[in-house]
C-alpha cells in the first residue's frame, strides 16, 4: 500500500493523504480524448494501488472530470478517500463553435468558464461540483488560478485577489467553520500568490503545481517556511514540470506545458546524469525530492493510462540514497536550503 500523512492544522482530526494523490486533469481530455472505460480503468488501477486522494476541478473537461469521478467514486465508501475540488469559475452553457478549451480539451460539454470569485459564486460553485460528483461533501476546496499565468499582468491579478479576499474567501472560511468542508486555499502555478494570501488570511492548505521540483525551488525564498511554520500543508502538482522531469531531456520534451527550451533541456540532462550515477531514475527522484519538505502532504502527478499511474505508484515507492541529494547541491543543481 502507499505510504499516508495525516496533517491536522486545525485540530478537528485532520485529514490523511496518500502521498501519491491523482491529479485528475488527464482523465478530462486534456490534450486527447480518453474513452469512459478508459478513465475508469486508470481511477481503478490508482485505487487497487492504494491511492486514496483525488483532485479535480470544473475548469477539468468543463465538468468531465467531476462526472467522471462520480461514477467511479458511487460505491466507494466517503471516508475512505480524500477529494478536493476548486472555486473561481462558474461553468455555463455555449455553443459548441464557441465554447472554451478548443484543442486543449477534447470531446467535452460545450461550456465557458466565467471567472468569478465573489461569495455567492463560490457558493454555487461548490453546489454544482458536489452535483456533478454525486458526493454529500468535498473535503478541500481550492481558489483555482489565481495567478499572473491565467490572468495575464500582474494587475488583472491583484484585481481577482482583491475580489477573492472580499467574497470568496469569506466562503470558504465560513464553510470550513461550520464543517461543510474541511479545509480551504489556493490552487495555483505561482508560489508568488500563495505567499501573499498566507500573509492575510487564515489558509490550511495550498496546491502548487510545478513550482517545487528538482527544476525549481524558488518556493523555498518565503511560501514554504512560513507554511511550514503554520501547520499549512502544502499539495504538490506538476512534480515533472509537465512531462521533462519523468521522460528526460528528449527531443519533444514539455516543460510548463510548451516544448523544453534549452538550459532546461541542459539542467535536466545534468539532474538525470547525477541521479544515473547513484542508480536512480529521473522519475523516480523528482517525485520524491517535493515529499522530503515537512509542509508538503502530497505530491500528484497527471496521468491518461494505466501504465502512466503504474510508474506513478512505482515512483512513490522508490529509495533514494540521501548521497544522491548532496550530489545535486554540491553540483548546485537544488538550492542549499533544500530540505533533503
Amino acid at each position: 500500500m502507499l505510504a499516508t500523512r495525516h496533517w491536522d492544522r486545525l485540530g478537528n482530526g485532520g485529514l490523511s493523504f496518500t502521498e501519491l494523490g491523482f491529479g485528475t486533469a488527464p482523465l478530462a481530455n486534456l490534450y486527447r480524448a480518453i474513452s469512459e472505460d478508459d478513465a475508469q480503468a486508470v481511477l481503478s488501477a490508482a485505487w487497487a494501488a492504494g491511492l486514496r486522494y483525488y483532485d479535480t476541478a470544473p475548469l477539468y473537461g468543463y465538468g468531465l472530470s467531476e462526472t467522471r469521478l462520480n461514477r467511479f467514486l458511487r460505491d466507494k465508501p466517503r471516508e475512505d478517500y480524500v477529494l478536493s475540488s476548486k472555486i473561481g469559475r462558474l461553468l455555463r452553457v455555449s455553443d459548441p463553435a464557441t465554447r472554451d478549451g478548443i484543442g486543449k480539451w477534447f470531446n467535452v460539454p460545450s461550456r465557458v468558464g466565467v471567472y468569478d470569485y465573489g461569495y455567492d459564486a463560490t457558493l454555487r460553485s461548490l453546489e454544482a461540483s458536489l452535483e456533478r460528483l454525486g458526493v454529500d461533501r468535498i473535503d478541500i476546496l481550492y481558489a483555482h488560478d489565481l495567478d499572473v499565468f491565467n490572468h495575464g499582468s500582474q494587475a488583472a491579478l491583484q484585481e481577482r485577489l482583491d475580489e477573492f479576499m472580499a467574497g470568496g474567501y469569506r466562503a470558504l472560511r465560513e464553510l470550513r467553520d461550520q464543517g461543510v468542508i474541511r479545509a480551504f486555499g489556493a490552487g495555483v502555478n505561482e508560489w508568488e500568490p500563495c505567499a501573499w494570501m498566507l500573509e492575510r488570511g487564515d489558509f490550511d492548505i495550498f496546491l502548487l503545481a510545478g513550482r517545487y521540483t528538482l527544476l525549481e525551488q524558488e518556493a523555498l525564498q518565503s511560501f514554504l517556511p512560513v507554511a511550514q511554520a503554520r501547520g499549512v500543508g502544502v499539495v504538490v502538482g506538476g512534480p515533472y514540470n509537465s512531462g521533462i522531469l519523468a521522460s528526460g531531456p528528449k527531443p519533444g520534451a514539455f516543460y510548463n506545458y510548451d516544448p523544453a527550451p534549452e538550459w532546461v533541456l541542459k539542467r535536466a540532462g545534468q539532474l538525470q546524469a547525477i541521479c544515473a550515477a547513484h542508480g536512480v531514475r529521473l522519475v523516480d527522484a523528482a517525485f520524491q525530492f517535493p515529499l522530503r519538505h515537512p509542509a508538503v502532504v502530497s505530491v500528484i502527478p497527471g496521468g491518461q493510462g494505466v501504465a502512466e499511474m503504474a510508474a506513478n505508484v512505482a515512483a512513490s515507492q522508490a529509495v533514494i540514497p540521501d548521497a544522491l541529494w548532496q550530489s545535486l547541491k554540491s553540483e548546485g543543481l537544488l538550492r542549499a536550503d533544500a530540505p533533503v
